[in-house]
């Protein structure tokens, strides 16, 4: 017995070193982490369960054979996360630059249909040069099989990926799935085809960085949900996410005490509110002074930034937060902020988390470069996204509301359970301004003071419909708050919805303007 023990002993500390130690030695001379050590981080000590530990690839072509590693460039398997279960993938660069093998495909699926019977998170560490050239078809097709799986996961289990290094080609597509995505700056890359390739095809110089590094993906595309400043920065972004998450869809989010009172005041936001209607605020000012503690844990903080998103608490329950953002092209809606909302509302309706909005929208973004980029169909989207969210939704008007922007920010007539409005709030097609101009323009003309009779126009537009107790008179708003006590009927609010119950038409899917 004691050489079978001796035996296996020996094969799990040389499946444990990966490619070898000169190469562990290389990732460490660049700053990086090994996948067991990302996995050491990431979950408790001593509770992580590994899988095919000894599996290799079956290739047996230009030279492969004589090449065989024990766990062929993936480590996999379960463990937790402040003692909550999920399951783990770690793409290990020192082999074979941790490209996707058959067998490399077939360990992930494991974890990834295990996830899913189980209910359980999904996490995958992603550090790999792409499809192992030497399979070919093969290696395609474990790539699909991954994709299918992240596809039959959305809405099950939450799904993040993190990119510590190379991930190009049809790797992009299995982050792109998931549900969030975090990269390392000066270290991870994401993108279809390299800067080889693009000077080929479209003459363009560019840099691998230029091109998918972390700060593009969280600036331009919005790929990415954060560009992390280090491997030890990205972990503990992933383990902070998932404190807001529930395990599956069918459960709710983990209820934390965290000792801040519901009746707490703020006598900051009875000021917040500038005079003058064209003057901006920050918007994350108001998020901070109401959630728990102040604790927002915000996503793509540097994406689209005139609209806020993110996880927060109130009384412990964790909702969802999504604010127009004043202090960025006055918080108009446009393509990007629209994809970005619709994205996050429709994430907290399929893992049951609450949604608080908070309006201040002057409306959509004019110009010939959102409407030719299809700026109506990407509109639609965050609109499409709140009227089917069936979780219970709190709205908060600060200032504007305006058009169609009123209308798709989590209105009652996209059946908003709580609407709530500050007395400051203007509700209507359009600001006091512009409204007046079109409908007293020609007789302002012939007036001997035209900015005068403009002026008195003005106020009587505001005080008659450009405020909120014509949509309080119409019920299209439950209440008009003191901004002080937002925190307090917020949370009386969400109190009063927890076992709200709310349906849709049965049907296969919807057909939401992709």
């Amino acid at each position: 017995m004691q050489k079978q023990l001796d035996k296996l002993m020996r094969l799990r500390a040389e499946a444990r070193i990966g490619g070898g130690q000169e190469r562990i030695d290389k990732l460490h001379a660049k700053g990086r982490l090994t996948a067991r050590e990302r996995l050491d981080l990431l979950l408790d000590p001593g509770s992580f369960e590994e899988f095919d530990m000894f599996k290799i690839h079956r290739c047996r072509q230009f030279g492969m054979e004589e090449k065989e590693f024990l766990g062929d460039g993936v480590v996999t398997g379960y463990g937790t996360i402040d003692g909550r279960l999920v399951y783990v993938f770690a793409q290990d660069f020192t082999v074979f630059g941790g490209s996707l093998s058959e067998t490399l495909a077939e360990k992930i699926c494991k974890v990834m249909d295990m996830a899913i019977k189980n209910g359980v998170p999904l996490i995958g560490l992603n550090d790999s040069g792409g499809a192992r050239i030497q399979e070919g078809i093969e290696s395609l097709a474990g790539y699909s099989e991954i994709f299918l799986r992240n596809v039959m996961a959305s809405g099950v289990v939450p799904q993040i990926s993190a990119i510590f290094g190379p991930c190009a080609g049809g790797a992009v597509y299995s982050p792109a799935l998931t549900d969030f995505a975090v990269m390392v700056k000066n270290n991870s890359y994401m993108f279809l085809t390299g800067p080889k390739v693009v000077k080929s095809v479209t003459h363009e110089d560019v840099t691998v960085e230029d091109l998918g590094g972390a700060t593009i993906h969280t600036t331009r595309s919005g790929v990415a949900d954060y560009a992390a400043e280090d491997g030890y920065d990205a972990i503990d972004y992933v383990k902070k996410l998932l404190s807001y998450l529930p395990q599956n869809n069918v459960e709710n989010p983990p209820y934390m005490d965290t000792g801040d009172t519901p009746e707490r005041r703020d006598e900051f936001l009875n000021q917040i509110i500038p005079q003058s209607q064209n003057e901006a605020y920050d918007i994350k000012e108001v998020i901070l002074r109401t959630v728990d503690n102040g604790d927002f844990f915000e996503l793509k903080a540097d994406f689209a930034p005139n609209l806020v998103i993110g996880f927060a608490r109130y009384n412990g329950n964790v909702v969802g937060v999504v604010a127009n953002q004043p202090n960025f092209l006055s918080g108009v809606l446009d393509i990007d902020s629209s994809v970005k909302g619709a994205r996050f509302v429709r994430f907290c309706d399929c893992f049951n988390i609450t949604l608080v909005t908070f309006v201040d929208v002057p409306g959509f973004l004019p110009g010939t470069v959102q409407e030719y980029a299809g700026v109506i169909r990407n509109g639609a989207k965050i609109l499409y996204a709140y009227a089917e969210a069936t979780v219970p939704k709190v709205t908060v008007v600060t200032r504007k509301a305006y058009g169609g922007a009123y209308c798709v920010m989590s209105s009652k007539h996209l059946r908003g359970d709580i609407n709530y409005a500050w007395p400051t709030a203007e509700i209507a097609v359009m600001g006091a301004k512009g409204a007046v101009e079109i409908l007293y323009g020609r007789e302002a003309r012939k007036s001997p003071n035209p900015e005068e009779f403009l002026a008195a126009k003005e106020k009587e537009y505001s005080d008659t419909v450009a405020n909120p107790y014509v949509a309080a008179k119409r019920g299209y708003v439950d209440d008009i708050i003191e901004p002080a006590r937002s925190r307090f009927r917020i949370i009386k609010a969400l109190e009063m919805l927890k076992n709200k119950r709310d349906s849709n038409p049965m049907k296969k899917h919807g057909n939401i303007p992709l």
